[in-house]
């Protein structure tokens, strides 16, 4: 006889029927995990991934067995499943519909029939093996899910570093036809603070810059005050002279700093 991977948690407040349960269920083949309480059932659900068939009584002392699984779902999380069998000496129509609904999958009448609770637990094992299969096929989806985030979000930044290297490089030319290089002290501007920072260098006014990128003249000014604070320059005039391209002797003097 084949022993199934499958454990089972069997949990009762009466330990005779615990007992009695275990005994029957391990001479047909699964390892039983007994229990008398549901904080006992709790911790060893828990502290046992191999636990994936739940056999429990409705009424106990602590919380019922529909709060026990409603418990148990939320220790299993989103990637383990468990299949849950009901056991109640009182066969109330209103608590098997409570109980169905919560996620028990079968239901049972005291005393049990043994050999139709075998039979039911052998279907709900079948039942899980098809959970786990698509459980596992959504492990590996959400994995390749964050590795492709992971490399998006890479791409994104070197995608920053190259805009930056470029708004630091770029070259712009001047009447002589020589090219004027961005200083390094502008690496750490955004190209549009470096976009606001050349204009401010050209001389022209906060209105003329925001004519010129179609922003708000109140925007222009933020981006000044943002560039004069990343560049540690006191004023615009200092950094209409770092970017000015006749004035490099003093632009390396300002940038010195």
């Amino acid at each position: 006889m084949s022993v199934s991977p499958v454990k089972v948690l069997v949990v009762d407040d009466q330990p005779l029927i615990v007992e009695e349960l275990c005994e029957f269920l391990e001479s047909s083949g699964y390892r039983c995990v007994p229990c008398q309480s549901t904080a006992q059932a709790l911790t060893h659900f828990a502290d046992d991934p191999a636990i994936g068939l739940v056999v429990c009584d409705l009424h106990m002392p602590e919380r019922d067995g529909i709060e026990l699984v409603r418990a148990l779902k939320a220790c299993a999380g989103q990637l383990r499943a468990f299949e849950a069998i009901m056991l109640t000496g009182r066969a109330d129509k209103q608590d098997v519909i409570k109980a169905l609904r919560e996620g028990f999958a079968d239901y049972y009448q005291k005393p049990v029939e043994l050999e139709e609770l075998l039979e039911g637990l052998q279907r709900q094992e079948l039942v899980l093996q098809e959970r786990q299969k698509s459980l596992n096929h959504l492990g590996h989806l959400n994995e390749k899910l964050q590795h492709l985030a992971a490399s998006i979000d890479d791409l994104y930044q070197d995608l920053d570093k190259a805009r930056n290297q470029a708004a630091v490089t770029t070259a712009t030319e001047d009447g002589g036809g020589a090219l004027e290089v961005i200083p390094a002290l502008f690496e750490k501007l955004s190209p549009r603070q470096l976009a606001v920072a050349r204009l401010v260098g050209k001389g022209q006014t906060n209105y003329q810059i925001g004519c010129e990128l179609g922003i708000t003249e109140n925007t222009v000014k933020l981006y000044v005050s943002q560039v004069l604070r990343l560049t540690h320059m006191h004023n615009r005039t200092q950094l209409a002279l770092a970017l000015s391209p006749s004035n490099s002797a003093l632009r390396q003097r300002v940038t010195a700093h």
